[in-house]
């Protein structure tokens, strides 16, 4: 056996070991848990990548990709969950799977064998993790090739060829560039040597963005001052049209909050005929009074994620007035940040999230 230029024999050891050791686990957990032993096997074909003369190279080896045949997909994630027969599905495209099922009114199964999937039958495979991990991947900046476990630091931190921005940025400079150019940039750069007006109408717009953001913040704590506010968690259930294609909406049980009772419902793509089919999802809500009010009911509300839920929500401030004539609110956007935090809240089993209310005074 002789070690890759470059690598010492400890570590050509160190390698060898893991392969045997990996190799005779795969062996021996075949029957049991076929993802298990793929997992295993793909460890044992890592080492061996560290060892063999040629496959680490860029010519033959190209970011891992032979590996990933083993699995038949794309090393794009460390997350990945396997069915109950050992398939092997990269933590997006299960998320995906099971979004596009609750659209269609179907059961989720896995793309190779068909059987069921679920967050319950399915669990993340650790052992393919720790190997994907170990996996050569090719930088985007530098082109050079580092372990998947240190590539974000390598891309975030080390890379010469990063982009960054200028430190002018801040009075305007709108340079991208790689890093290892910046202190050229940034030697020559006009921004600093610009006259007093010409900042001005700089600065005057990148204001007009931050008096936006602190609006928002402005208006909820104006809003934390009002005499009566009530919130409540609440769980939106999936439930089906009896239309002659059904359509998927969600709607919560009834509750009470500020003394009233309210219902909130949502629908996906403002209720589009076949939403699985489109790439970009959204979801919209509406808040619907169940009481009798004898006077206008002037309030405004929220939606926030739950206190057990991931999901990005940007917080938007809704006003309506409320009365025995318009009791429900239009449907208005649910501001998650893009389709792919719309796709956790379709694979989850039910959609919790937390309503703030706040009463308007007269």
């Amino acid at each position: 056996m002789t070690p890759q230029p470059g690598m010492s024999w400890g570590t050509a050891l160190s390698h060898l070991m893991l392969g045997v050791v990996s190799l005779h686990a795969a062996v021996c957990t075949a029957q049991a848990s076929r993802g298990a032993a793929a997992g295993f096997l793909l460890q044992a074909l890592a080492a061996a990548t560290m060892l063999a003369p040629g496959l680490g190279t860029d010519e033959d080896c190209r970011t891992g990709a032979w590996v990933a045949t083993v699995i038949s997909l794309p090393l794009l994630a460390f997350d990945f969950h396997w069915c109950t027969n050992g398939h092997l599905m990269c933590a997006g495209c299960f998320i995906h799977l099971l979004a596009d099922a609750r659209l269609k009114e179907e059961q989720a199964t896995c793309p190779n064998c068909r059987c069921e999937i679920s967050k319950s039958l399915c669990c993340r495979n650790l052992a393919v993790e720790k190997a994907v991990s170990e996996l050569p991947s090719e930088c985007g900046f530098c082109l050079r090739q580092f372990p998947r476990s240190l590539l974000e630091r390598h891309q975030k931190e080390e890379c010469q060829d990063r982009v960054t921005q200028c430190k002018y940025k801040r009075i305007g400079c709108p340079w991208h560039g790689p890093f290892h150019e910046l202190t050229a940039h940034e030697a020559a750069c006009a921004h600093p040597t610009k006259t007093g007006s010409e900042l001005m109408e700089i600065l005057d717009e990148m204001d007009q963005g931050r008096r936006r953001e602190t609006q928002l913040f402005s208006s909820i704590f104006s809003l934390l001052s009002f005499e009566k506010i009530g919130y409540t968690e609440v769980q939106f259930r999936p439930y089906r049209t009896d239309d002659f294609i059904t359509r998927l909406y969600y709607e919560t049980p009834r509750f009470t909050v500020l003394n009233q009772t309210w219902v909130l419902k949502a629908r996906v793509n403002d209720s589009e005929r076949n939403p699985n089919l489109s790439c970009k999802r959204t979801l919209s809500f509406q808040l619907i009074l169940k009481s009798k009010v004898n006077a206008p009911l002037e309030c405004s509300f929220l939606l926030l994620k739950g206190p057990y839920d991931d999901v990005k929500i940007n917080p938007v401030i809704y006003h309506f007035v409320f009365g025995s004539e318009s009791s429900e609110t239009d449907y208005v956007p649910l501001p998650i940040s893009d389709s792919v935090e719309c796709n956790k809240l379709l694979a989850a089993k039910n959609i919790n999230l937390r309503l703030f209310l706040f009463q308007t005074q007269k």
